[in-house]
């Protein structure tokens, strides 16, 4: 297989460089990582490479792992994991625990109780410490940040009712039940944010 046959997903090639930018000084000391719907591994294979001291462990469902673990064949680092099943709402969980949980454009993709599977699958395995990473479009207050995202947000919902974009506000009461606090919301390129979860310290 050559460079041109894996899969490619042309928002991930143009994401994946803000993202690290945002995330990479977030991540300074060694950690365990899990990415949950990694896709092509665009962002996996980029960001291990750039980030050697953390220990990625890419998942998605099992119907997107062929692709996905062609491109980690061909070009992940070493820092990188074989690919594993992972689809919230059926799979178990890779053995945590880990330090950091990293999605990006899953949140509006998964029906609501897809996102209520991956925060009570991320309670499982996130360490005492722990932070989750979480990238996409996101409504603040139950209003659209733009024009793109309300179009957006309209054409997922006329492909699939149960998918959307989410309340910002949603999500920190959603996470909230888990001992998990916003702690950071960054803007980012083409209104995306950045939502960083910590779990709080008298968590058990």
């Amino acid at each position: 297989m050559s460079h041109a046959d894996l899969p490619f997903a042309p928002a991930s090639e143009r994401n994946r460089v803000p993202i690290l930018d945002a995330v990479g000084p977030r991540l300074g000391a060694p950690a365990r990582l899990l990415e949950i719907g990694a896709g092509t591994g665009q962002h996996a294979v980029y960001m291990a490479a750039a980030l050697p001291h953390i220990d990625w462990w890419p998942t998605d469902r099992s119907d997107a792992l062929p692709g996905l673990q062609a491109r980690l064949d061909f070009e992940a680092p070493a820092n990188v994991h074989a690919a594993q099943a992972l689809d919230v709402l059926a799979d178990p969980w890779p053995e945590g625990p880990f330090d950091i949980v990293y999605s990006a454009n899953t949140a509006h993709i998964m029906p609501w109780a897809g996102v209520e599977a991956m925060a009570a699958g991320i309670d499982n395995v996130l360490a005492s410490d722990g932070r989750f990473f979480l990238y996409g479009p996101f409504n603040i207050d139950g209003a659209y940040t733009s024009d793109g995202n309300r179009d957006f947000d309209r054409d997922l919902r006329r492909r699939d009712p149960n998918m959307g974009i989410r309340d910002v506000e949603a999500l920190e009461t959603l996470l909230g039940g888990y001992q998990m606090a916003l702690t950071e919301r960054l803007p980012m390129p083409a209104n995306n944010q950045l939502l960083v979860f910590s779990r709080l310290r008298n968590s058990s």
